[in-house]
C-alpha cells in the first residue's frame, strides 16, 4: 500500500473514532512524534555563529533597531 492510500485510510478510520480520549491521544501523539523528527533536523550552532549572532544583537541595539516586547504584542493583536 502506498502512503497516499495509507493517509487516506488512516483518515477514514479517524473519521469513525466517536472516543474524545482516543482523539486527544491521537493529537498528543502526533504533536510528540513531530516534534521528535524536528529535533533530529537540528544541528547545534557554532561557538562563532553564536559569537556573531550576539555581536548583531549589540549592534542592532546600539543602532536603535530594535523593538520592545509591549509594542510587538500591540502588533501581533493586529494581525487576527
Amino acid at each position: 500500500m502506498d502512503l497516499k492510500t495509507r493517509k487516506l485510510t488512516f483518515i477514514q478510520e479517524v473519521l469513525r473514532i466517536q472516543n474524545e480520549d482516543i482523539i486527544s491521544g491521537l493529537e498528543k501523539m502526533l504533536k510528540k512524534r513531530r516534534a521528535e523528527l524536528y529535533e533530529k533536523t537540528l544541528e547545534p550552532m557554532s561557538i562563532e555563529q553564536f559569537n556573531a549572532d550576539i555581536d548583531q544583537s549589540l549592534e542592532d541595539s546600539a543602532n536603535d533597531r530594535v523593538i520592545s516586547a509591549k509594542h510587538l504584542k500591540q502588533e501581533i493583536k493586529k494581525w487576527s
